[in-house]
């Protein structure tokens, strides 16, 4: 199964170049590539799962309803996308069945960051999406993780996608910046060697991110965004679904996998 993963949230990403831009804009840029994003699936017709901060969700009502609705997946991406405390494990998943009266089961903490697992338990997730098992300079050292899901203090971990062997990231920024054909050829190579593919994108990347004094960005962030990468993702979908690969949520994915796991 192909599980597309969109981490929607507050645009803070400038603050990280020294930018800094409203909240209003802030919610407004992912607020407008949330609707790029949903659109596309809509075309499609394939489900997706959308990690969302409890912040963001407050101030896009309309979207939430949207996203349940559509019959994609609500998960958590905690409460705010620049600030965690433990205790917000369990008040973003509350918060956000709140808001959308539908049942959180999955976690993924902002930047892919480590959290602890018996936390993530405690908090009554089933899952957690919150690991690239890869190595990138300053952000991850995960070459010691397993490639593929696995349980962990009873929650089962479902790292982003790499490729075998070298574990090359098929995470948002080489969707951006690797030739759309070599991308698909290791998106393949992933899909056939572990029977799914787990990539995940940004609602602010579907958005022009071109003005470097206003955002700070370096040119292999700002490569293909806006109605490239709307272009790009579009392309992509309907390859894969020319493949016949089928689409899904996490949450359908893992079900008999988590199922197995309580018996």
């Amino acid at each position: 199964m192909v599980l597309l993963s969109f981490d929607i949230e507050e645009f803070d990403m400038p603050f990280e170049y020294g930018k800094t831009i409203s909240f209003e804009d802030q919610i407004s840029i992912s607020r407008t590539g949330t609707i790029a994003i949903l659109d596309l699936l809509d075309k499609h017709q394939v489900k997706a799962t959308f990690f969302c901060t409890v912040t963001f969700a407050e101030n896009i009502p309309d979207l939430i309803k949207r996203i349940v609705y559509s019959g994609h997946e609500l998960a958590s991406h905690g409460y705010y996308h620049s600030d965690f405390k433990p205790e917000h494990l369990l008040q973003s998943k509350l918060k956000l069945e709140e808001l959308s009266g539908q049942e959180i089961i999955g976690y993924r903490m902002a930047r892919m960051m480590p959290v602890d697992e018996r936390e993530v338990e405690k908090a009554g997730y089933s899952y957690n999406s919150s690991i690239n098992p890869t190595y990138l300079p300053g952000r991850y050292n995960n070459f010691h993780v397993s490639r593929t899901h696995f349980m962990q203090n009873n929650v089962l971990q479902l790292p982003a996608s790499v490729s075998p062997w070298v574990r090359f990231p098929l995470f948002w920024l080489s969707f951006h910046n690797l030739p759309l054909g070599i991308y698909k050829s290791l998106a393949k190579w992933a899909y056939q060697k572990d029977h799914y593919l787990n990539i995940y994108f940004h609602p602010w990347e579907f958005t022009d991110l071109n003005d470097f004094e206003r955002f700070g960005f370096p040119a292999y962030v700002r490569k293909n965004t806006g109605a490239q990468m709307i272009a790009r993702m579009d392309n992509f979908i309907a390859h894969l679904k020319a493949k016949q690969y089928p689409f899904g949520t996490i949450q359908q994915f893992l079900k008999p996998l988590l199922h197995e796991a309580k018996k």
